[in-house]
């Protein structure tokens, strides 16, 4: 049926999401300490930043974090804090897509399910470095316009709703209730 041809229908132009795709990502990294290491104390990931834009039938996120490792040394008797930024880039590939959209001007929304977070930190085999295995995972969205065809009431809108008509009457159903019922049971 042709949007002509009927008047009880209406198109309507409304921004949707027109791609969706996610992705979980594991990474190593290796970290070059001043001092040949004799333990791992601690590892985590600060400062966490990303971009995000549309390539193609994907979402590219280009990132960056801090390592921040602390360790010990001098066979365990000195410790230090050393800290390694490391750039990123992740490729979510969208797998819901909605060839229907009417525009090229798209907003991209990426979302972190988990921020970048240290699984596994190790001296590495030759003892003078430190390797860090990093996981995050995020969520691309891609918003742009699509149309809707919508089907209108020929009749118009119902302005009111008769009380007596409408399921969601409760006064009959309260007018029963004890309302010192809840307040009776917290004095005890």
């Amino acid at each position: 049926m042709s949007f002509a041809d009927n008047e009880n229908y209406r198109e309507i132009i409304a921004k949707a999401v027109c791609g969706k795709g996610r992705k979980f990502s594991k990474a190593t990294h290796t970290v070059n300490p001043l001092h040949k290491p004799s333990s791992i104390l601690g590892c985590w990931i600060i400062n966490h930043d990303y971009k995000a834009r549309k390539d193609g039938d994907c979402v590219e996120v280009e990132g960056s974090y801090d390592i921040n490792l602390w360790y010990s040394y001098n066979k365990n008797t000195k410790t230090e804090v050393v800290t390694e930024s490391v750039k990123y880039s992740d490729v979510i590939p969208l797998k819901i897509k909605d060839e229907d959209c009417i525009t090229d001007d798209y907003d991209v929304v990426v979302r972190t399910i988990q921020q970048p977070n240290c699984l596994e930190a190790t001296i590495s085999p030759n003892g003078h470095k430190l390797i860090v295995e990093v996981e995050r995972e995020f969520i691309g969205e891609v918003i742009g316009e699509t149309k809707l065809c919508v089907r209108v009431n020929p009749d118009g809108c119902v302005d009111e709703v008769e009380a007596e008509d409408s399921e969601y009457d409760f006064d009959e159903e309260f007018e029963d209730l004890d309302a010192d019922f809840l307040l009776g049971e917290l004095d005890e």
